[in-house]
């Protein structure tokens, strides 16, 4: 079994019980050591967790995950990033991903709904030479969206009453996809089109 374990935001006890129980449970434990910075040390980590911890960066993630797998169809292996799914699945190996909180849902301390504010935006650091601004446009894209909806005939008669919330389907979605394709007709959305539906996110069940 892979076990994908989000260790939380701060500190080694932010990890859940679920999370902990699986890492105990691990033969070996890989650390990812590249896309984040942890606010505490590895010992104080392996301490915690009573583990020895193994340090993944870039390199190993992406050229050597075949040595992260090794076994992990007999035996229980951790990580802490999504990037060997794909390549697990295709070993035909079991995989259980374990949530945490993140920055994602934290955030909400602040007071403020993410969800009403678009899509996430990530600022570059600049340099002497380059100084991209993509982030500028999109900055500007969301503070044009609407945040809740009405029918057309209360939007019309200028009343503010809302619709109640909906759930789409994933088919609903690629319906709507296919659909606009059809009108705009630039190839970006195919019936051959690789895409993720994701639905009942951190649910046992399907």
């Amino acid at each position: 079994m892979l076990y994908i374990i989000g260790l939380g935001l701060c500190d080694e006890t932010d990890i859940t019980v679920k999370g902990l129980n699986a890492i105990k449970s691990c033969e070996r434990v890989y650390l990812e050591s590249y896309t984040s910075i942890l606010m505490i040390s590895r010992e104080k980590l392996e301490e915690f967790y009573d583990k020895k911890l193994i340090l993944a960066d870039r390199e190993m993630v992406e050229s050597q995950s075949d040595e992260i797998l090794l076994n992990a169809d007999v035996i229980n292996v951790a990580f802490l990033v999504v990037d060997l799914v794909i390549r697990a699945r295709e070993l035909n190996i079991s995989i259980t991903i374990i949530h945490n909180s993140s920055i994602m849902n934290a955030i909400g301390e602040c007071g403020l709904q993410l969800y009403n504010f678009g899509r996430t935006i990530s600022i570059p650091f600049f340099t002497d030479i380059w100084k991209p601004d993509s982030f500028y446009d999109k900055i500007k894209e969301n503070k044009n969206i609407k945040v809740k909806e009405q029918s057309n005939e209360n939007l019309a008669r200028g009343r503010k009453i809302y619709e109640p919330p909906r759930f789409m389907t994933v088919n609903q979605a690629i319906q709507q996809l296919l659909e606009i394709e059809e009108i705009h007709k630039k190839q970006v959305i195919t019936p051959e089109s690789l895409a993720i539906g994701i639905a009942r996110l951190g649910s046992t069940t399907d």
